[in-house]
């Protein structure tokens, strides 16, 4: 009897998933691709809700309590709400700078670095522009981290988690190849977008975002600065406005009524909007909105 317990006990950990909890919606399925059916992944953030401004709930801490790994975006996004949930789940596995905590922002590099970080400036992200999944390119870096992290958390199948991660890769590669040649007929194009959430996409794509809806990120435009950009669209002929889902609409509708420019809402998480429901379709409604 003693030995058949020893031999159950050593074949649960093996049996056993590992409970990984994400902030956003695209890290989830990204790594829930890498890890298969050796982990169960969840993200916390609802991807209909400001990206930097989620509450942290009490259900959310409830989720953290178990989790073996916790892995964030960083450069800034989560500051506002990740700290509380972590500190109340009382979970020593999760904390940062410990085996079971990811921030993948220190593995890309970042644009947009500021040495300002007060409010005369809005809502700065020192680090730089935290959006950099914006960039369907950005996904093969993140992977690879994610990748060396299972492996290090469960070294047993480092080899599942390599072969898993080889097969992204390829399809991730082919995707992009046929994303790229979509993306050619519509380059280098004048744009403005209401928060500079796009950055990483436009500058991959030869894109200028010649204002902001936001005189500066996280304050609402006034009159004065919303008649400005109005002035610039014109001058510059510009046809696009990029909207995300979670700002309020109504100063975009009124500067494309000006202007007789377009609206184009782009989803920045999978989930965000009802056709991003995978990560090709991610980026894919991209190309359908901006070049047709």
């Amino acid at each position: 009897m003693k030995s058949i317990f020893l031999t159950l006990l050593l074949l649960l950990p093996l049996s056993a998933k590992l409970s990984i909890k994400t902030s956003y919606t695209t890290i989830a399925q990204l790594t829930q691709e890498l890890a298969g059916d050796l982990a169960e992944v969840k993200a916390l953030a609802n991807p209909h809700f400001d990206p930097h401004f989620i509450v942290p709930r009490p259900s959310l801490i409830a989720k953290l309590r178990r989790a073996d790994l916790l892995i964030i975006n960083g450069a800034g996004l989560e500051m506002g709400w990740m700290k509380p949930l972590i500190d109340r789940s009382h979970n020593a596995h999760i904390q940062p700078n410990t085996q079971g905590f990811l921030d993948l922002s220190r593995t890309i590099h970042l644009t947009q670095q500021s040495q300002d970080s007060s409010r005369a400036f809005g809502d700065v992200h020192a680090q730089g522009n935290p959006h950099y999944l914006t960039d369907p390119y950005k996904l093969l870096e993140v992977a690879s981290s994610i990748t060396a992290k299972l492996s290090q958390l469960d070294p047993q199948n480092s080899v599942a988690y390599a072969n898993k991660a080889a097969a992204f890769k390829q399809r991730w590669e082919s995707f992009l190849k046929s994303f790229d040649a979509k993306m050619s007929q519509c380059q280098n194009k004048n744009v403005i977008s209401y928060h500079n959430l796009y950055s990483y996409f436009l500058d991959r794509y030869g894109f200028k975002n010649v204002a902001t809806i936001e005189p500066f990120a996280g304050i609402a435009p006034s009159s004065k600065h919303t008649l400005k950009v109005i002035m610039i669209m014109k001058k510059l002929q510009v046809k696009n406005i990029l909207q995300d889902v979670y700002h309020e609409k109504k100063t975009g509708k009124f500067i494309a009524d000006k202007t007789g420019a377009k609206v184009v809402i782009l989803p920045h998480d999978i989930n965000s909007v009802e056709e991003a429901d995978s990560l090709e379709h991610l980026y894919t409604i991209y190309t359908d909105r901006l070049c047709n």
